[in-house]
């Protein structure tokens, strides 16, 4: 649904994550802005509007997913109880074998942003080594940054990586819009070379590229960077390629090489020490905290409470289905929740209201788009979640946030709206997720699942 006229949205309650739930609420929007907020009865309807009401519902605003690959969606199960060591080079070995082209990777990552959208999210960090998202997300009239990946582990191959990546991002670039950015990531320090993150740096700073990069994720990773030995350093010297010690820890790596003083989105950050977490908030680097991911993968728990006190700015992730196998923000906050309190053994830590933040204005902070997004607040773009409160589940409602993290789930939104249009309404229309997208996926899932037979 696309409409120029104003429309009121009413529901039971009105979530604006920057202030206190309001019920009976209503949200107006006009040319895709917020125009008002409030109880329903102080937000008059303009004459030739529409009035939307929600019913048992919590309005809210578009749930933002700081971390997502969305082209893998074709390895959704693929990759199942693999060592991390191993499961990098199959997801490699698998893309391969299928011989997936452009257009079969855009297909892949409109399908993720189909479930995207039918699980309220409307703005997307997508981080991967094609365009297929930024083709995706206009098409499906999402918000979001395309971080494109850059890979070379050889410092010899630094210039010419750095090279690929320039024209890679030039001919992004010429796509952008008001809603879909362009950004950079280096990799993963078992994939990028020391050399390339100092390029990356320069290139990123030079084109005030936003960045993205996978850190401190797992063991394996640890141990490369602090001593070069490990699985990956085995696999590295394989190939030639020298492992060294490069630094006391992933962030004290990425701060000599450059990539910190860019105040980068740090994606897992599941071993940082007190001291990693001070360079992190002195950087006004952000955290992308992806606990489904890190928990199937073995990685642990990060530790975002810690990170939260000190200052840092921390958003959700779901990472792609490939290592989480399905998009839910609700659900990823809650795993969020009560993670951090069996790891510290305290009932109270990451309340509700704390997570209603990060999948919301604090993930928009992260992406650096809380200046039109993220919250319910007149003047900011109308990114919108419904979410019905109105199943066995739910009820009865003492709390309306509580309710949303403890209880809903991606299948409970009914509505997604971004800047105003509509792109999800459950049982009406969705911007992707049609009969023909799903007949594709049917075809390419059948060409992967060949490919992975053939590989084992």
């Amino acid at each position: 649904m696309t409409t120029t006229r104003p429309v009121r949205y009413s529901a039971r309650w009105v979530l604006p994550a920057t202030s206190a739930p309001i019920e009976r609420g209503a949200v107006l929007v006009i040319d895709g802005r917020i125009a008002a907020v409030g109880p329903a009865a102080s937000v008059p309807l303009p004459d030739g509007g529409e009035d939307l009401h929600l019913g048992e519902a919590v309005l809210l605003p578009g749930l933002v997913n700081v971390h997502a690959h969305p082209e893998l969606s074709l390895l959704r199960g693929a990759l199942e109880d693999l060592p991390f060591h191993l499961w990098i080079p199959r997801l490699r070995q698998l893309k391969a074998a299928a011989v997936l082209s452009p257009d079969d990777l855009r297909d892949a990552a409109r399908w993720t942003l189909a479930e995207c959208a039918a699980a309220g999210v409307t703005t997307v960090g997508a981080t991967e080594d094609s365009d297929a998202s930024l083709h995706a997300l206009r098409d499906a009239g999402m918000r979001g940054i395309v971080y494109r990946e850059v890979f070379s582990p050889a410092p010899a191959d630094a210039t010419s990586a750095l090279q690929g990546l320039r024209d890679n991002v030039s001919a992004m670039r010429t796509l952008e819009t008001e809603l879909v950015r362009v950004g950079v990531s280096p990799h993963a320090p078992y994939s990028v070379s020391d050399a390339l993150f100092t390029a990356v740096a320069r290139f990123a700073h030079e084109q005030s590229l936003p960045v993205a990069v996978h850190t401190a994720e797992s063991a394996t990773e640890q141990e490369l960077v602090t001593s070069g030995d490990g699985f990956f350093a085995n696999a590295l010297r394989a190939r030639g390629i020298e492992t060294v010690a490069r630094g006391a820890s992933t962030i004290d790596m990425l701060q000599r090489t450059g990539i910190l003083d860019l105040a980068p989105l740090l994606i897992h950050c599941v071993r940082v020490s007190a001291d990693d977490i001070a360079m992190i908030v002195s950087a006004g680097a952000s955290v992308a905290h992806c606990p489904v991911a890190n928990a199937r993968l073995g990685h642990g728990i990060a530790p975002i409470t810690e990170l939260m006190t000190a200052g840092a700015v921390v958003g959700i992730g779901t990472d792609s289905v490939a290592s989480n196998n399905r998009i839910d923000m609700l659900e990823e906050a809650r795993v969020a929740q009560l993670m951090q309190r069996a790891r510290l053994g305290s009932p109270d830590v990451l309340p509700t209201h704390a997570l209603l933040r990060l999948v919301t204005i604090d993930g928009a902070r992260a992406l650096g788009l809380d200046d039109v997004t993220g919250s319910l607040e007149i003047g900011k773009d109308a990114d919108l979640c419904a979410v019905a409160l109105d199943g066995i589940h739910s009820v009865p409602i003492f709390d309306p946030v509580g309710t949303l993290f403890m209880s809903a789930s991606a299948s409970d939104v009914v509505l997604t709206a971004v800047r105003g249009r509509v792109i999800y309404r459950r049982g009406v229309e969705s911007t992707l997720a049609t009969a023909t997208l799903a007949t594709r996926m049917d075809v390419l899932g059948t060409r992967v699942r060949v490919a992975a037979a053939s590989e084992t």
